[in-house]
């Protein structure tokens, strides 16, 4: 059985990336399970070279392939902050909760709608180097209440586009079916399953 890591320790990725690649004749990995302690300081320009960064640093600690993603939530009436800052919007020792209310108290002096998109970009890497990238965009708009238990980040203030719903009101398997994350990783499966000779 071929094997994969995950260069994550955040849980809600963990299992949204299980539920994704489920199916698929895999053991996955994750950091802690393999006791990696690896700091990659996410200095790029652009989602793909952050998810680069990961899935090059982890695949050369672990020495197995590895599915890195950076992925970022970009409000037009911000000029596509917080982008790549969203997951430290105000530091990243702060709670989910905290980055949605201040992302909303910066959106308070603006009209709505709020008009947003989700953007996630996946980096597949080989321990040799090799790079491949896949990305997968969702659209909708920041809404001033929080509604809905499921997912994470800024899930629950995430209206999707032309549905009645935010991101944390959908089950899992729909969640999967529409988010940026699942578009990503959609993308790159085929080149997944190629490069570690899996069947399709």
């Amino acid at each position: 059985m071929q094997e994969l890591l995950l260069a994550t320790n955040n849980q809600g990725k963990i299992k949204e990336f299980r539920a994704l690649l489920e199916g698929l004749d895999l053991r996955l990995h994750t950091p802690k399970i393999l006791g990696l302690r690896v700091e990659v300081v996410e200095s790029g320009d652009s989602y793909a070279s952050n998810a680069e960064l990961k899935a090059k640093a982890f695949s050369v600690a672990s020495g197995i392939w590895c599915l890195a993603d950076d992925s970022g939530l970009e409000v037009d009436v911000l000029e596509g902050l917080p982008g790549l800052h969203s997951a430290r919007l105000i530091g990243s020792q702060r709670s989910d909760k905290e980055r949605r209310q201040h992302l909303l108290s910066l959106l308070e002096p603006h009209p709505r709608p709020w008009t947003a998109r989700f953007r996630s970009v996946v980096a597949l890497a080989s321990p040799g180097g090799e790079i491949e990238l896949a990305e997968g965009e969702c659209l909708g708009e920041v809404i001033p209440e929080e509604r809905g238990t499921g997912g994470f980040g800024y899930d629950p203030i995430f209206l999707l586009q032309e549905r009645d719903q935010t991101m944390a009101e959908l089950a899992m398997e729909e969640k999967n079916r529409l988010s940026h994350r699942a578009q990503s990783i959609r993308a790159i499966l085929p080149v997944l399953r190629h490069q570690l000779g899996l069947n399709a």
